[in-house]
């Protein structure tokens, strides 16, 4: 079996209403992300459902061509991401490769992307050097960045006077990037950084790391990680008995994580988010679709943002009668977007969409309503005020 199945490919062809000559018969998009490691239940396999979705609504709204969705699992490994989109590319005929969660791979695929003069729609790939010094003209990054997380969460415990911070952070690109981002928003408020330590992927034991916060005796302690490693810390830290004490913040929290710990141990938990399943009529139809395909599941940030960024490619290919990928993100620049998930987004110089984000508490068991009645919203963030600003990247697309 090829490298490109080991996890789930799936084709949906919609009906062609005309062909153009300019496109190919059928446009490919490749679904690339963690299917089975610490990050399959925020991305997975649900993002393959949520780009099945965008490519029936498109075809739905009008359509021009044939979709097929591709997926594939990058067992988090950027060799292995990189030589499915090769093959992807050079022997499929892909135009476009959405999702990659996990920084290092969407930095890999970053460049082969733009070697290829493909999209990358680098739909929750964290790290905000994607737009940064590492931005090009074929991608567009969607959903969050580290960035934006990092300096929600620094503005909402900063005026809280929760002004000193610990982290616990990934051993990799993701750590770093959301480290460096929240710290530097917290030290230009006044905060202080008073330590911080790193662990590897797919840690299971936090007990040392957990005592090392503790005994700092920051107010916050910042986890600086994300997926089934975020799951164990926040068990643990309630075992401890560091919540209540501490401000325990999640940096890279979404609801299937919550979910797993439960609110019993995740309650009081401050985490930011660019989508919730309930903050208006719109996010619950959507949620109510996707849940009906996926085992009564809500949709995460992560799935999505696949829905709402393979459709926004979708269109662009379509307005632009083009699948190079320079010209796609160049349609995609023209004109704010209207996402029914996000908002109003409005996809910057630099590949940044720019969209509303959010911070929210996890709610304690008697305040929940429902088994996915997760969060109460602390703040609305707009899209100008969360996102950095687009001259202070290093991005070379950015005209001075």
């Amino acid at each position: 079996m090829s490298i490109r199945h080991a996890a789930l490919a799936v084709a949906l062809l919609l009906p062609a209403v005309t062909a153009r000559a300019e496109l190919p018969a059928t446009v490919k998009v490749g679904i690339l992300n963690d299917m089975n490691g610490p990050f399959a239940d925020q991305s997975g396999r649900g993002s393959v459902v949520a780009a099945q979705m965008a490519a029936e609504d498109f075809a739905e709204q009008g359509g021009g061509f044939k979709v097929e969705i591709l997926s594939a699992d990058h067992l988090n490994k950027p060799d292995v991401a990189g030589a499915i989109v090769r093959e992807w590319i050079d022997r499929d005929g892909v135009a476009a490769v959405a999702d990659s969660v996990n920084s290092g791979v969407g930095l890999a695929v970053n460049t082969i992307m733009a070697e290829k003069h493909r999209t990358f729609v680098a739909t929750n790939v964290g790290t905000s050097d994607l737009t940064g010094k590492f931005c090009e003209p074929t991608t567009v990054q969607w959903t969050m960045d580290t960035y934006a997380m990092g300096n929600t969460m620094a503005r909402a415990m900063f005026a809280q006077h929760a002004d000193t911070w610990y982290y616990i952070s990934f051993d990799y690109a993701l750590g770093a990037a959301l480290e460096r981002d929240s710290g530097a928003v917290l030290t230009s408020l006044g905060g202080k950084v008073v330590g911080s330590v790193k662990h590897p992927l797919g840690t299971t034991d936090f007990s040392s790391y957990l005592l090392q916060a503790q005994s700092s005796g920051a107010k916050v302690v910042a986890l600086a990680d994300t997926g089934s490693d975020l799951i164990n810390a926040v068990k643990q830290a309630a075992e401890f008995g560091l919540t209540g004490k501490q401000i325990l913040a999640g940096l890279f929290t979404q609801i299937v994580d919550v979910k797993s710990i439960g609110l019993q141990a995740a309650q009081g938990l401050t985490v930011t988010e660019a989508y919730y399943w309930d903050l208006n009529d719109d996010t619950r139809a959507f949620a109510r679709r996707f849940a009906q395909r996926f085992g009564d599941k809500m949709p995460t940030a992560n799935q999505a943002g696949v829905y709402s960024s393979v459709l926004a490619y979708l269109n662009a290919v379509k307005a632009s009668n083009s699948i190079v990928g320079e010209e796609v993100i160049a349609q995609m620049r023209k004109t704010p977007i209207q996402d029914k998930l996000f908002g109003t987004v409005t996809v910057r110089q630099d590949g940044r969409a720019v969209h509303d984000m959010y911070t929210f508490q996890v709610k304690a068991p008697a305040d929940s309503k429902s088994p996915w009645d997760t969060y109460k919203v602390l703040a609305r963030v707009p899209g100008n005020e969360a996102f950095r600003p687009l001259d202070q990247g290093g991005c070379k697309l950015v005209t001075k």
